[in-house]
């Protein structure tokens, strides 16, 4: 993996803001809404599902695989806590 294969923070904002915009996955909407009535800042909330992104962008750079839906899904459905916060 070379440096300019590496997403960044407001790379991955952007992501985010993209994946609202176009409704898929749908899970991005209803997690940005979830932790907006839990009373979550927009921006803030935007920067945790960026986290969870970062984990699947990290896997697939890593391990040279594939986008896992299901894991970004698990992963939104834990937000606010962060994924790293409940590995073992």
């Amino acid at each position: 993996m070379q440096d300019d294969d590496i997403m960044t923070g407001d790379m991955l904002v952007e992501t985010v803001e993209n994946q609202l915009e176009e409704g898929n996955p749908i899970k991005v909407k209803e997690t940005l809404m979830r932790l907006m009535m839990m009373g979550t800042p927009r921006e803030e909330a935007i920067q945790m599902i960026a986290c969870a992104l970062s984990i699947e962008v990290f896997d697939v750079a890593k391990n040279d695989g594939s986008f896992d839906l299901k894991r970004y899904s698990e992963n939104l459905n834990a937000l606010p806590d962060m994924p790293w916060e409940f590995e073992d």
